[in-house]
């Protein structure tokens, strides 16, 4: 996904920058009450980081020492998110853009970048490190106008990114946080037909 051509069809609307909360209607269990920030969205699919679900007993210094990086993290050290179920190999850092390597980060907003190498992971415990971070494991993905049909189908809410509820530690909390942010009460989801 090009950094220059977000939106290569002029008719797309990209919802790059955008968070996505699963509602009842979604028939994915791996995405029960996900928040998802887009991290990239153009004619070709769309990509994104899950940023309420948590490796379990995971923490960012332990996944830095389990592949060998030394020192103290210079950042929160908070979960490793379950980013999702596509690349659950690889580790994406989702970050403020202090920090951006031109090689290899996506901008991703005016504030926000994702940058899926090592080098971003060695930062972390360096004086060249983000100013925030969270570290995902995965990412959830959509081919060509998938997005687009389960936004439709109702299986998905788009609202603006807050980057507070991004880099909160509160991950239970994010989807209702999200929900309330867009004046909308958990209770008034129902199953088929989104808002009650």
């Amino acid at each position: 996904m090009s950094d220059q051509t977000p939106n290569s069809d002029p008719l797309l609307q990209s919802f790059r920058g955008k968070l996505l909360l699963a509602t009842p209607d979604m028939g994915d269990p791996r995405f029960h009450f996900a928040v998802v920030y887009v991290v990239g969205h153009d004619a070709s699919g769309a990509m994104g980081i899950i940023i309420n679900k948590e490796k379990p007993g995971l923490l960012i210094s332990d996944l830095l020492e389990q592949i060998g990086i030394e020192g103290d993290v210079k950042v929160a050290d908070t979960a490793v998110l379950n980013g999702g179920p596509v690349d659950i190999d690889r580790g994406f850092v989702l970050h403020s853009s202090d920090y951006f390597a031109p090689d290899s980060s996506l901008k991703v907003s005016d504030t926000l970048s994702m940058t899926p190498t090592k080098g971003v992971l060695e930062s972390l415990v360096l004086d060249t490190h983000p100013n925030q971070a969270v570290l995902a494991i995965g990412y959830a993905g959509w081919g060509p106008g998938q997005l687009e049909t389960e936004i439709a189908d109702n299986a998905w809410l788009v609202t603006d990114a807050d980057e507070a509820l991004i880099f909160s530690e509160d991950l239970d909390g994010k989807w209702a946080t999200a929900l309330s942010d867009m004046g909308i009460s958990p209770s008034s989801l129902s199953q088929s037909g989104g808002r009650a």
